[in-house]
């Protein structure tokens, strides 16, 4: 059976790649003038303003590894715009609460995300968002499969 070529563009993995890359590079370059990047923007847009947000939760919902979160919170907290606060039910578990200066960045990076979003609501139909939607979220759902790679492995080797 003659192997099939697959060029990069081609792929699942590489559209989406590219797509966020140069998502995050508008949003980069559309708040260094606030020293805000795309990294922080998100971080700020997560921590719930009125009851903060656990540490050990923020990793996670950004899916960042636990060492870069950890200077990620490091550096906000140096730049002043968070604080930590132990839990007021679970002292040993401790939230991290934004700042005035935070929560100015935070409202920076909200009007960058609503802006992309509007022009991509005024590009693109209903429609094809909802397919969108849905296709990514079937492709998370692939992602978290862990045989994905055992069961491809076996198709491949029963076509050889």
């Amino acid at each position: 059976m003659a192997k099939r070529s697959l060029k990069r563009e081609d792929t699942v993995c590489f559209n989406i790649k590219s797509s966020w890359h140069a998502i995050s590079r508008m949003y980069n370059t559309a708040g260094a003038d606030y020293e805000v990047g795309a990294s922080l923007g998100y971080v700020l847009l997560n921590i719930d303003l009125e009851k903060g947000t656990p540490a050990t939760k923020i990793g996670p919902i950004l899916g960042m590894e636990p060492r870069s979160m950890t200077r990620m919170v490091k550096s906000m907290e140096e730049n002043g715009l968070i604080y930590r606060q132990p839990d007021a039910n679970d002292k040993r578990m401790v939230r991290i609460f934004l700042t005035e200066k935070g929560r100015e960045k935070r409202e920076l990076a909200k009007i960058a995300v609503i802006a992309f979003n509007s022009a991509v609501r005024e590009r693109i139909s209903p429609e094809k968002l909802d397919a969108f939607f849905e296709v990514i979220s079937e492709i998370n759902q692939i992602v978290s499969d862990k045989n994905l790679y055992e069961q491809e492995k076996s198709n491949i080797l029963k076509q050889a």
